[in-house]
């Protein structure tokens, strides 16, 4: 068995977890941040004090697998109409919010809802630990709250770093996933609100660097689209030199989409000052491979009923990601 280990945050990892899981001979796991703050999660956290929950419900619907496949997707994905009381909650995120009141444990409440609904691998919170993802902008504005990175009003200015206000050690399992990893896979998702908060528990680090000590490789997917307001005008190589920065820890393989964004969707994101990512890599970057494949799903997502996050209109093709993915293995 290959172990793959898919870090980020929500949709992203989901898409990759997605391709991945019907594959034989693979052990998967996913490492999700927990520094979440908006939505759902956000009015859960702010009421019940728990760690959010929404990127690891997300995971957990991606590996569903089986004939109850579709009927699991739908429970887990179901939010509450505006004629409840519940209005833009989740189903999911109730069920895991839930079993964290009842077992005191993140890491218990998402096992425990990974063996109710036969999960295909394994999905675990970078920490246990409750934080807060601090942003400081190069003008010096400093902002607490994840959400605050998708504040249109705040678009356009750079980020000079990300911190949490307190320690948040590395959940033990999570560690042990990383260092054992044949393959770690960094992405694709939101580089300052999905990806880099990861780096942030104590320990993250470390494991990596123990991974590389033990051979493992890591591969960072390349998003498709700047985001306003957290990478406007970062082109690919601005991307890859943040997460070496924070990962310290050199990248082995770049995965980054080579096929053009439709023209239609390319003016559906102009509207929000969001662009395709330039790719501006070499061949090969300091020893890091790039590798440009057609990694494109042009079909467009349509936003979910009643979630009052904005959300990607495309996102990549999860079987091309897959199979780019395991002919690194």
């Amino acid at each position: 068995m290959k172990k793959i280990v898919v870090i980020g945050g929500g949709t992203g990892s989901a898409v990759v977890l997605s391709g991945l899981k019907n594959h034989e001979g693979i052990d998967l796991s996913a490492v999700i941040a927990v520094s979440d703050n908006g939505g759902s999660t956000g009015r859960l956290r702010d009421e019940f004090g728990f760690l959010p929950v929404g990127d690891l419900r997300q995971c957990i619907t991606a590996l569903a697998k089986g004939e109850n496949e579709k009927e699991i997707r739908q429970l887990l994905l179901y939010r509450f109409d505006k004629n409840s009381s519940l209005q833009g909650h989740n189903l999911g995120n109730l069920i895991l919010t839930s079993l964290e009141s009842m077992t005191g444990s993140a890491g218990k409440a998402v096992e425990i809802a990974s063996k109710i609904f036969r999960i295909s691998g394994k999905v675990l919170p970078i920490s246990e630990d409750s934080a807060n993802l601090v942003i400081t902008y190069t003008d010096d504005t400093r902002m607490v709250g994840e959400k605050n990175l998708d504040d249109p009003n705040l678009g356009g200015k750079k980020i000079e770093n990300i911190s949490l206000d307190k320690v948040a050690k590395i959940y033990d399992k999570s560690y042990q996933a990383i260092v054992e990893a044949d393959l770690i896979v960094f992405g694709p998702g939101d580089l300052y609100a999905s990806l880099l908060p990861n780096t942030l528990a104590s320990g993250f680090v470390e494991a990596l660097q123990e991974n590389k000590n033990r051979g493992g490789k890591m591969v960072y997917i390349e998003n498709l689209m700047t985001h306003f307001s957290q990478t406007h005008q970062m082109t690919a190589k601005d991307h890859l030199l943040e997460v070496q920065k924070y990962c310290q820890r050199k990248i082995d393989f770049v995965l980054i989409n080579s096929s053009p964004v439709p023209e239609e969707i390319k003016k559906l994101y102009e509207l929000a000052n969001d662009f395709p990512i330039i790719d501006d890599l070499g061949n090969d970057e300091d020893d890091v491979k790039i590798i440009r494949e057609d990694l494109l799903s042009t079909a467009i997502v349509k936003a979910e009923k009643n979630d009052s996050l904005s959300r990607s209109l495309i996102r990549h093709h999860k079987q091309k990601l897959a199979e780019n993915l395991l002919k690194l293995i």
